[in-house]
């Protein structure tokens, strides 16, 4: 869900683009979550205990060191990675790796439900000191935020189970497709399925895609039937998969893998704390236990690397 504003992925699609491949980012409310060393509400597999490392923890800067805590933002809508429980508690894979991340800084993780376009703009006025909401890791995001890199996804979509209007991955020319607001997904309707759509002649998607601010309700849109098709990052269809006990099934396969990034004030000086964090993680085991917990680990990456774009 994300230039975009927030969560940016990458997407290929339609046929009727066969002679391009798209390039493009996604993706990708309130209430909050706070965590210490144990990661958030499960899944599956526990996850152990974070300790703090005195040498990273040495990295904070002052004034959040003194706080004693790092502020989240995160759309709170985008299951598995960030959602809400049942208790109206923030969970998932964001959730437990923010939790792990500020346990590693000697700090406690308050992660805030935000609207994902606000998320960005949030961090620029110092409301929150991370966002982890699925943004992917573009080139056009870096130039306004630190992005540190700690998944890789691709682009998903789903139809309802058995493909009753039988639909082609290769050709969504005039098909009713829902999306999150301000996802890459979102911006692939508008700049590049549809006008590969007016030049091979075909009718475009109506209304630029059937837009929706929470993710959860893009899969009821195709659930419903109000909508044929569904665009999302390749865990969130997953994960939707599974959750609607049979109603969908994946069209297609994955398309065109970026990274995720953590995103952080262009600049900042705890920036170097948290990339060392994810990597710590990454390196004692903690984050493919968190992985592995949602059931993600295919997205697992080795390096945490300071804007590492692809595109």
């Amino acid at each position: 869900m994300t230039a975009r504003t927030p969560r940016t992925r990458l997407l290929a699609a339609c046929a009727v683009l066969a002679s391009a491949t798209l390039a493009l980012t996604a993706c990708g409310s309130s209430g909050s979550s706070s965590g210490s060393g144990s990661t958030g509400a499960s899944a599956g597999a526990t996850v152990k205990a974070v300790t703090a490392d005195p040498s990273l923890a040495a990295l904070v800067p002052a004034d959040i060191k003194s706080g004693g805590k790092l502020v989240v933002g995160s759309d709170a809508s985008y299951a598995p990675n960030e959602f809400q429980d049942d208790k109206g508690t923030i969970v998932g894979m964001d959730v437990d790796l923010a939790n792990a991340i500020a346990a590693k800084l000697g700090l406690k993780a308050e992660v805030q439900n935000a609207g994902f376009t606000a998320i960005i703009p949030g961090i620029g006025a110092n409301k929150y000191q991370l966002g982890m909401s699925s943004f992917t890791d573009t080139k056009e995001r870096e130039q306004t935020v630190d992005m540190v890199t700690y998944f890789t996804a691709g682009t998903s979509s789903a139809v309802k189970k058995g493909n009753p209007d039988k639909i082609s991955a290769d050709d969504l020319c005039g098909k009713k497709i829902a999306v999150q607001t301000g996802t890459t997904q979102a911006d692939a309707i508008v700049d590049v399925i549809n006008p590969a759509c007016v030049k091979a002649g075909k009718p475009t998607v109506p209304n630029d895609g059937d837009k929706f601010d929470l993710q959860t309700d893009v899969t009821n849109a195709v659930v419903s039937g109000r909508d044929q098709v569904m665009m999302a990052d390749s865990p969130v269809i997953d994960y939707a998969l599974k959750q609607t006990g049979g109603q969908l099934e994946k069209l297609g396969a994955t398309t065109d893998s970026a990274p995720y990034g953590i995103a952080l004030a262009k600049g900042s000086a705890l920036t170097p704390a948290v990339q060392q964090a994810v990597q710590a993680l990454m390196d004692d085991g903690t984050y493919k236990e968190i992985l592995q917990k949602w059931g993600v680990e295919a997205g697992a990456i080795d390096k945490a690397q300071l804007n590492g774009a692809t595109s």
